[in-house]
This record gives C-alpha cells, structure tokens and sequence, in this order.
C-alpha cells in the first residue's frame, strides 16, 4: 500500500467517529474567522497579495452564484404564445418557458470534476488488492515482502523508464503493458485501433489509476487525430476518453468504446 494512504485504509477498516462529520462542519465554520483574524496581521507585500489572491476568488464565486441563479429564470419565448383569444388571467403570462442557461462546456467540467460520465459499463465487481498485486519476496532469504508484481495490463508512456531495482516497489511486467486499444465508435459502429494517452480514472481506486492499470471499466485517453473529430469552433480534436469494455488480461487486446 502506497505511503500516502494510510488514512483512507484505516477508514475502510473502522469507519469514522460518530461526530466526524460534526467536527468538519464546526471547522468550516471557524475558517472565516481565523481568516479574518490572520489578515488583521498581515502587512506590506504580503497582505497585497493576499487581498488579490481573495479578490479573484471572490469573483469566481459571484460568477458560480449567477450562473445558478440564472438556472431557473424564466424567459419569453414567442413560439409558445397562445393563438386568438386569452382570459384575463392568463393575459401577464406571456407564454414563458423555462430555460437552462447553464451551458454544456460548465456541464462537462463539472462531470469532469466529479469523475462521473454516462458509460457504457456503469458497474463493476471490486477486485482485491491480492488479485491485482501479487507479492514478491526480495532479499538474502527471501524475507522481505515490500515489492509488488502488477498481475494486470498497464499503461506506461513512450519515454518509461524503469528504477534501479533496488527502489523499485512496483513491478509492471513488460509483457503486460499495451499501448495500444480496440475503440469503438458508438454512432459510427466502427472499430479503430488508436494509441492509448494514459489512463484518466480506474474504478478500483486511485492506486491502480496512478500506476496506470486497466481493468474492465477504466476509463482510457485515446489519441483519436486520425478520426478527424472536430469541435464546433473547428478545432481538430486529439484525445478523447474511452471506457474499458473487456478483460484485458484475459482476451490479450483493450476493447473499448468510445464515450461521445
């Protein structure tokens, strides 16, 4: 288990206290005036750049507000005006329509943020860390049991290079690493077989997704230039994302489809 995690497995191990949650709304409810109470002192240079520093965020907070706030407004929309006579109480209507102003380039970002897409493969098993990291015993007598053999394809980039095996705590097999992947376009019902750019999200957590492990469900960066995919704006689109439909490990190719 990687150095940086220990607070996440003790979580899954023994749950929090029951007043956690509790705890982290009073400290967020005290930031503001440890805030106030830290600006009171600060003079010169860096309190200028403090005040810029909250300026800004204060403006991206107001445009975040607006743009909810302007969510729900209602807007006159001519193609719904009723036809010939209207009763008295209907006559301040207008014939208006609901309209999301929120635009879908926010949407994606916040999607994007949140790791959540409309996949194809929506659920999959969990996999234990025994499956995927199966352990390697190192040293004079074979007592040291630290490393870790990757069991599943990975993604490594071109320019990979390999520690000194003495500071080298997992091991992926260069037998097990693919570069490449069968995708499938939905709307088109055609496979391609393009260059995988790294792994963007693997359900079984964000371990396997640094060491670039692909396992059904993982969610791919595939170089998709020569599709020629274009934006609105016209811009030739280069990566797009593609979910992992197969076992890779055992059927020996990626099969993915394309999230479009």
């Amino acid at each position: 288990m990687p150095q940086n995690e220990y607070m996440e497995l003790h979580r899954k191990r023994y749950g929090r206290k029951l007043d956690a949650e509790e705890r982290e709304r009073k400290r967020e409810a005290r930031e503001p005036h440890k805030r106030a109470e830290k600006e009171k002192k600060l003079i010169g240079l860096k309190a200028i750049q403090h005040h810029n520093k909250r300026r800004q965020e204060k403006i991206e907070m107001r445009k975040t507000i607006n743009k909810h706030a302007q969510r729900n407004q209602t807007q006159k929309d001519d193609d719904v005006l009723p036809k010939g006579a209207v009763p008295a109480y209907l006559i301040d209507r207008e014939g208006t329509s609901r309209a999301k102003v929120l635009s879908n380039s926010l949407k994606q970002k916040r999607k994007e943020k949140a790791g959540k897409w409309s996949v194809p493969v929506p659920a999959v098993r969990p996999i234990g860390e025994d499956e995927i990291l199966k352990v390697v015993k190192t040293g004079k007598r074979q007592k040291k049991a630290w490393k870790r053999m990757v069991s599943k394809v990975t993604f490594v980039g071109q320019g990979f290079t390999r520690k000194p095996p003495k500071f080298e705590r997992f091991i992926r097999p260069t037998g097990l690493r693919f570069t490449k992947a069968h995708v499938t376009h939905p709307e088109l019902q055609t496979t391609f077989h393009l260059e995988i750019i790294g792994v963007k999200k693997n359900p079984q957590g964000p371990t396997y997704t640094q060491l670039g492990v692909i396992t059904k469900g993982a969610v791919i960066e595939v170089n998709v230039s020569e599709l020629g995919l274009v934006t609105p704006a016209g811009k030739v689109v280069w990566g797009k994302y593609a979910q992992v439909t197969n076992n890779p490990e055992n059927d020996g190719c990626i099969n993915a489809v394309l999230l479009v």
